[in-house]
């Protein structure tokens, strides 16, 4: 029986540092090719004949809208005419108040405004920020000309600032009409250093940016945080308002986009745009619980298969050293001491996966040692985004139930 418990722990311990291997050795693969936000020198003149709007749609975000709508604000120029448009999507807390406060000091050459939208009809199903991006579109008058964007930004995101300036001079010189930049994921709280790190990884290994720039491929892939559109073909597409019910509206957005034979862009933007999502735990659960098992093509066998292969990757190297080390105290055989060495190979091989994402995007090691129970975390997720999905039970973001209403 102890022999089968070993060779068990010993095959877990093979399989985990194997397929942290071969995460390390895809992400290297991925961003060695990924194109990216170009730098652009401060003499590059300004666009002519161009404008752009930045809408920040902002729900109870009381906690975020002054530090985001504060780095907008305080960007560089990108352009002649710019404003900046915030919309109250009918926050309960003091978000309205703190974006007021923070055009108020501002000395920003672009004009600023807080946008009401209003509550949302009834007998309409609108979830997410669909509502206040159709509200703000809404407000502002018809193009007159093809160099008119419009860029949503989560009010979670802080850019740097130069960012605008350069995206919108890229999206212009690459003819994109949808322009959308990989923010760099920022840890706040503990919760976030647990389990970002991880969902970071996986995003990075899932990274189809080769395919989304490429016109010949079916594949579309946008980042909600940062999505820069060029006016003439948002509206062509029918905006936010054409999938007021969509949860996932970046990557409905982006696949739009693309198959209507439009130009999309998708760039790495991580020196550029920082995101910072989950203030606490519950937060992060009710958030990553949304997006699990929408993100893995709504198919139940990849949204729970690939939370077994985290818990495997990211918790078991850290319990099969526990349990093989027990083994070795108390039974010492050549199996356990198998294990128990893989165990450890596992663990070294998460602390190379973040010493490399220290060195390539500069996230710090914080609570290296805490993925194990990130991956406990991702774990449970899994099947708790794929019931909540199914069911509508619980299925939330931000309080605001995502089911459509029975009838």
């Amino acid at each position: 029986m102890l022999q089968a418990v070993d060779a068990l722990l010993m095959t877990a311990g093979a399989a985990a540092s194997l397929g942290l291997l071969i995460l390390l050795a895809g992400l290297r693969r991925v961003f060695s090719v990924a194109p990216a936000l170009t730098p652009l020198s401060e003499q590059e003149p300004l666009p002519e004949h161009c404008s752009l709007t930045v809408v920040i749609p902002a729900y109870n975000e009381e906690e975020n809208i002054s530090r985001c709508l504060g780095s907008v604000l305080n960007s560089q120029p990108p352009c002649k005419h710019w404003q900046v448009v915030v919309v109250d999507d009918d926050s309960s807390d003091a978000t309205n108040e703190r974006a007021h406060a923070c055009i108020a000091a501002s000395s920003s050459s672009a004009s600023a405004s807080v946008l009401q939208a209003g509550t949302r009809p009834e007998g309409e199903h609108w979830v997410g920020k669909n509502w206040a991006c159709t509200q703000a579109i809404a407000s502002l008058p018809d193009p007159t000309d093809p160099n008119t964007w419009v860029l949503f930004i989560d009010a979670d995101v802080q850019l740097a600032p130069d960012a605008l300036r350069r995206a919108l001079h890229q999206a212009i010189q690459e003819e994109a009409d949808l322009f959308s930049l990989a923010p760099r994921l920022v840890c706040g709280c503990l919760a976030e250093w647990m389990v970002q790190p991880i969902m970071a990884s996986l995003l990075g290994l899932g990274f189809p940016i080769l395919e989304t720039n490429d016109p010949n491929s079916d594949v579309a892939f946008a980042a909600g945080p940062f999505m820069l559109f060029r006016r003439e073909a948002y509206d062509a597409i029918g905006g936010h308002r054409s999938l007021a019910g969509e949860v996932v509206e970046d990557l409905a957005l982006a696949r739009t986009i693309k198959t209507s034979g439009r130009r999309l862009r998708y760039c790495l933007g991580l020196d550029a745009v920082d995101l910072q999502m989950y203030p606490n735990l519950a937060a992060l659960w009710e958030g990553w619980s949304k997006n699990w098992f929408l993100g893995l093509e709504r198919s139940v066998p990849k949204a729970l298969g690939a939370g077994g292969v985290v818990l495997l990757m990211f918790s078991g190297p850290w319990l099969i050293t526990a349990a093989s080390g027990l083994q070795l105290i108390s039974n010492a055989t050549p199996l356990a001491g198998a294990a128990f060495s893989l165990g450890l190979l596992g663990i070294a091989l998460q602390l190379v996966l973040r010493l490399w994402t220290r060195q390539r995007f500069a996230v710090p090691l914080t609570h290296w040692w805490l993925m194990g129970v990130g991956g406990l975390i991702v774990g449970a997720i899994a099947p708790t985004s794929v019931w909540r999905s199914l069911t509508g039970r619980g299925w939330t973001w931000k309080g605001r139930s995502l089911a459509e209403p029975q009838t």
